[in-house]
């Protein structure tokens, strides 16, 4: 796969292939690998990822920003999906990662991943999550509240350090995407209002402190957006704060990161938002606004996640039961119950995300009916897509496959009704092998400790 292949845009990753007419389904290989082989040799329910795929993605949302820009940063969001091969994937590619708890920077440091170019994100970090960033030499740290910038400053005067960091800023724009996912409006958890003025007081506390050194401002306005007047906005109030604090303190902030949330395609009918649209749209507002303000153009990140692993992924799903009801209204639906479910990917239940499902081991010449993929845990709502039309003679061992999984399917997967967790494979140039191995009963009878009462001390 070269870099500079044209960025896909549909919900299918680069090497997804059906041997059926217009993806409709049938024998479904991912990069020369079949997805009955993937299955025999590693089970069900199965992440499978395009590596190849991952690498083009990366590569395309890095030279869109520095072409825009020239001196850039990409940072990859590691809460989309992260593991030890994957931090091993983002070092070759010479990107930054970006963390935001204390497990995703374990990981990366388990990978050798260069301290210097990892991003601390988070609203909560402890001092122990703290700490050990520091410790390690993390290049940056997001400040999100006034009481980080008390708890960041007390630790590096601790450990005799000065801490690079930036500042999370909520710049107030409505990002049209669901409540869960929006984030820069300011009933929020995150960041420092700007209308309020917080930010500005933020600003100077931080000034202040001798052990930090503040880089720059940061806002991430929400997640899965395919339109470009929010970013938009957003840089233009973000380089205002820039103007701002020039007049205040006679210097100016020489970096600006505008965050992640582009959108992906998760169903046939959708279209994802391409770097070679957004990045250009935004480097114009930020371009002119720094002309208008006699700025300097910052240094400018980004952080994709689910726009570069969300789409490299397919979860492939083992057909269980099947059975039809009948509605109110008389018509009839299909109940297609699959080895997986809100445990594997909790974003339909959560937030109603949609997905597009295919069979993935045979051709089918039955007509499509109404159906509901679903399921095995004991909850009503374990419903993965609501509405979908399927091949009327889907049975007991056939496959599905749900393409665009990999951003927060297996990082927010859970063991609810003590299910182990999948496996994740990679696949490349007709071979594959497992980066997650699939849990085990074991495995999650580690935890559990028998021990006799005792008294605390």
């Amino acid at each position: 796969m070269t870099s500079d292949m044209k960025y896909p845009t549909s919900l299918f990753s680069s090497n997804l292939k059906f041997d059926g007419e217009n993806n409709a389904g049938g024998v479904l290989s991912i990069a020369g690998c079949s997805a009955e082989k993937l299955v025999k040799e590693y089970g069900s329910p199965l992440f499978v990822i395009d590596q190849a795929d991952f690498y083009l993605r990366t590569n395309a949302w890095r030279s869109a920003i520095s072409s825009a820009f020239g001196d850039s940063q990409l940072y990859y969001a590691a809460k989309s999906f992260i593991s030890v091969e994957v931090a091993k994937w983002l070092k070759e590619l010479k990107v930054g990662l970006d963390v935001c708890s204390g497990g995703e920077l374990a990981v990366a440091l388990a990978a050798d991943f260069p301290a210097a170019d990892i991003e601390f994100h988070g609203n909560n970090k402890s001092e122990v999550e703290i700490t050990a960033a520091i410790k390690a030499g993390v290049g940056t740290i997001v400040i999100d509240s006034f009481d980080e910038i008390s708890r960041v400053s007390k630790i590096a005067k601790e450990l005799n350090k000065v801490q690079k960091i930036y500042l999370r800023l909520t710049p107030g724009v409505d990002a049209h995407t669901h409540e869960f996912i929006s984030t820069a409006h300011e009933d929020v958890k995150f960041g420092f209002s700007i209308a309020s003025g917080a930010a500005l007081d933020a600003i100077e506390k931080c000034t202040a402190q001798s052990t930090l050194s503040l880089a720059g401002i940061h806002c991430h306005i929400g997640s899965q957006i395919f339109e470009v007047d929010g970013f938009k906005a957003a840089a233009q109030r973000l380089v205002g704060v820039l103007a701002i604090f020039r007049d205040k303190y006679s210097k100016e902030l020489p970096e600006l990161n505008i965050g992640g949330g582009y959108g992906i395609a998760y169903t046939k009918d959708e279209t994802a938002i391409a770097p070679e649209l957004v990045i250009p749209a935004i480097a114009t507002v930020i371009k002119d606004e720094c002309a208008k303000a006699k700025l300097s153009i910052p240094r400018i990140s980004i952080e994709p996640g689910r726009a570069i692993v969300g789409p490299t992924t397919t979860t492939i799903y083992l057909v269980g039961t099947t059975k039809s009801v009948t509605l109110d209204s008389g018509a009839e639906r299909r109940y297609v119950s699959v080895d997986g479910g809100m445990s594997d990917n909790i974003r339909p239940a959560l937030y109603g995300a949609t997905y597009s499902a295919f069979l993935a081991n045979r051709t089918s010449s039955a007509k499509n009916i109404s159906s509901r993929i679903v399921g095995k845990h004991c909850e009503s709502g374990d419903i993965l897509i609501s509405e979908i039309d399927l091949p009327s003679d889907i049975k007991s061992g056939d496959l599905l496959a749900m393409p665009a999984t990999g951003a927060y399917g297996r990082s927010m997967a859970s063991n609810y009704n003590h299910i182990p967790r999948p496996a994740v494979v990679a696949v490349i140039n007709g071979t594959a092998r497992q980066i997650l191995r699939r849990e085990n009963e074991a495995d999650l009878l580690n935890l559990d400790v028998v021990q006799a009462p005792r008294q605390l001390p």
